[in-house]
């Protein structure tokens, strides 16, 4: 008579091996996790005590994990104008929030377009986005293009209209609607949808990872763009955060050249290594506080895209 047990491959022995390596693999896994949770928890937490280091001890004894010599004159000099500082934080969650919203719309609608079989001139059109990818026509008839044509310079829409479709993305979302079966769309067509229906109600709740991950690409761009201000903008009532700091920390090293190239003595009332810290903390506080909520509605967006088949 056969045992309970007869098939070794079975056996209790091989069951608590299982359990073993199981076991051996989540504490690999879970130490590996955490010292890489370590390693990027501590540039962060570096910056955070050197923006609250006397600027003397930074000089004299470097960057440390913890401040010994606890100031805030960084603080204290980068919102020494809060109104500017509020307003450019203003700037910078506006043109976020409508940039994101408004590219990730066309980026969607684009990349439904072109991934319907159905529609004649896809191959073309799909080569004319990617074609743009290759070539560029250059700073300068870009910039002529947005100032003398457009008349952009200046307005809240130039911070917003560069970065506002990227070929990439589309080509991302565009891979991951094809893989929407077609007879969820022909189905919707036989209850009489008609087509921006069927992306609005069908294609789009379906697209919920690629929306999620490509949002927070592009809302990062706009966050941390620069450039577009340093080219179009030159009131001080449009500049966004980036461009705001980047001006401010402009002004600190051209006082301090100044006052070497005028002879006088360099002191240290100007902070400019913790002033460089306290603006990153600055720039990417508001990012690090709201990505808990951002990521919640991501990996929800994840487990529902993971069933729409």
């Amino acid at each position: 008579m056969a045992t309970k047990y007869s098939n070794p491959a079975v056996g209790p022995g091989t069951k608590r091996g299982m359990q073993a390596d199981r076991l051996a693999l989540q504490i690999i896994g879970y130490t590996a996790l955490t010292l890489l949770a370590l390693f990027c928890i501590f540039p962060f937490l570096l910056v955070i005590s050197s923006s609250l280091t006397e600027e003397s001890t930074i000089i004299k004894e470097g960057f440390q994990l913890f401040p010994t010599d606890f100031s805030v004159e960084a603080y204290s000099l980068l919102f020494k104008y809060p109104t500017e500082m509020l307003k450019a934080y203003g700037i910078t969650i506006s043109v976020t929030l409508l940039g994101t919203l408004s590219g990730l719309f066309l980026t969607a609608m684009t990349a439904y377009v072109l991934s319907r079989k159905d529609f004649k001139w896809r191959s073309q059109f799909s080569f004319f986005f990617f074609f743009t990818t290759l070539f560029s026509g250059g700073l300068v008839p870009w910039y002529l293009l947005i100032v003398n044509y457009l008349n952009l310079k200046d307005t809240l829409v130039v911070l917003i209209l560069p970065m506002l479709m990227n070929v990439f993305y589309i080509i991302v979302m565009k891979s991951f609607m094809s893989s929407i079966p077609e007879a969820i769309i022909e189905s919707a067509k036989i209850d009489g949808a008609g087509d921006f229906q069927i992306f609005v109600r069908f294609i789009l709740p379906l697209s919920k990872p690629a929306l999620a991950t490509i949002g927070l690409f592009i809302a990062l761009a706009y966050w941390n763009d620069w450039y577009n201000a340093l080219l179009f903008i030159s009131k001080s009532d449009l500049m966004p955060l980036q461009y705001y700091l980047y001006r401010l920390l402009g002004n600190m090293d051209g006082m301090r050249k100044a006052m070497m190239e005028s002879g006088a003595v360099v002191t240290t009332d100007i902070p400019s290594e913790s002033l460089k810290m306290a603006m990153t903390i600055v720039a990417t506080g508001p990012i690090l506080l709201a990505y808990p909520f951002i990521q919640r509605y991501f990996v929800q967006g994840l487990t529902i895209g993971a069933v729409k088949g």
